[in-house]
């Protein structure tokens, strides 16, 4: 709850001075011993009934680069000569004590402080009535480096999925354009082989839709589980089937099978596209053998004994130790060979909307090792 939007008597017991009011401050409303103001995350400026600031915490003292000492007793408008984007002063615009009666807040902005550093700066008006004279003025200041990084990775990623888009389109649009323009120069081999590239190029520009999809749900917390038995040996073992059937050796894959296993309840769909990203992950960047080991494992999540634990390695080169932390964020990339960098972030994210776990390490063998734990999650009136 953001101090600057809490009611009067809330804003108040809140607080505690981190130093000796200035002459003249009547604190009527107490103090709560539990929390100082510079234990607050943002920063914290209340003014009383004069104008002359009566709190100033460390994270305003840290934002505006003010020291609190300097600040207490002193007006406002001095202590903080915020201006607009425009250059217009606020405090004269917005006029808290003589401006309109009915007004209690001021949403929050991007405002300027002096050397136009941005602030985000919201207002809280405590009237003495409905209609009263202002008590207080609360202000809460919130640097923009937060907003910054995430508008950066909005760019990159708008950025990035152009880029994604337009190698396959460029493709598609080349040899459409080419055999509506020569269908009868080319060879049936020809255009079989212009065609096959058309249509693997329009089906990466569908798995990359799809994928960003799952991360606009990932991101909105809106990702659904439709939770049903699911067999993880079996499906791990469709999967293998799958390789060897397109022509990888069937001795490039061991799985080991503990038993006995716990019932697992999980979104059998959503557990094939985990198990998938893994496995293509292992056979496209590893070499040698491909492990896949299902145990039962300590359920991640509170209140179950047990959960079953999947864990896929191999014997490649692994990956580097500097690059483990980025390993499951979007559109990281191990190698260049092919892929959009999306599958393990949202790996990451269906494993924990299941309430699981994953993790990323060194295989014994040296390559990679990913091991993933989902929680029985049987439903109560099974149990």
């Amino acid at each position: 709850m953001s101090v600057g939007t809490s009611s009067a008597p809330e804003a108040h017991r809140a607080v505690r001075p981190p130093a000796p009011r200035a002459p003249g401050d009547a604190d009527d409303h107490g103090t709560d011993p539990c929390l100082d103001a510079d234990e607050l995350p943002d920063g914290l400026v209340v003014a009383d009934e004069q104008g002359r600031v009566i709190r100033f915490n460390a994270a305003a003292a840290r934002i505006t680069a003010v020291a609190a000492g300097d600040a207490l007793g002193r007006r406002l408008e001095t202590v903080l000569p915020l201006e607009d984007l425009e250059g217009r002063r606020w405090w004269q615009l917005t006029d808290p004590y003589g401006g309109l009666a009915i007004r209690v807040r001021q949403p929050e902005r991007n405002l300027l402080l002096p050397g136009g550093r941005e602030v985000l700066v919201a207002a809280r008006y405590v009237r003495t009535g409905p209609t009263g004279p202002v008590h207080r003025v609360v202000v809460t200041l919130r640097d923009t480096d937060a907003r910054r990084r995430t508008e950066r990775s909005h760019a990159e990623l708008i950025a990035t999925v152009a880029h994604e888009l337009r190698s396959p389109l460029t493709s598609v649009k080349g040899f459409t354009a080419t055999l509506l323009a020569k269908w009868d120069r080319f060879t049936d081999d020809q255009k079989r082989l212009m065609l096959e590239t058309v249509d693997a190029d329009a089906d990466r520009v569908t798995r990359l839709i799809a994928e960003l999809l799952d991360i606009s749900r990932i991101d909105s917390g809106r990702l659904e589980v439709r939770r049903q038995p699911v067999d993880i040996g079996a499906a791990v073992s469709r999967h293998i089937q799958a390789y060897v059937a397109a022509g990888q050796p069937a001795d490039r894959f061991l799985l080991r099978l503990a038993q006995p296993l716990p019932a697992l309840w999980a979104d059998p769909d959503k557990v094939d596209q985990v198990l998938s990203n893994l496995l293509e992950n292992a056979v496209r960047h590893g070499e040698g053998t491909v492990t896949i080991d299902i145990t039962a494992a300590t359920s991640p999540r509170e209140g179950e004994d047990t959960g079953t634990s999947v864990t896929v390695s191999d014997e490649g080169p692994g990956i580097p130790e500097e690059s483990m932390n980025r390993v499951f964020t979007r559109f990281w990339r191990g190698s260049k060979r092919g892929g959009t960098g999306l599958g393990l972030y949202i790996v990451k994210g269906i494993v924990e909307a299941h309430g699981g776990t994953i993790t990323v390490g060194r295989a014994p063998a040296g390559g990679a090792e990913f091991r993933f734990t989902l929680p029985v999650a049987i439903p109560a009136y099974l149990t």
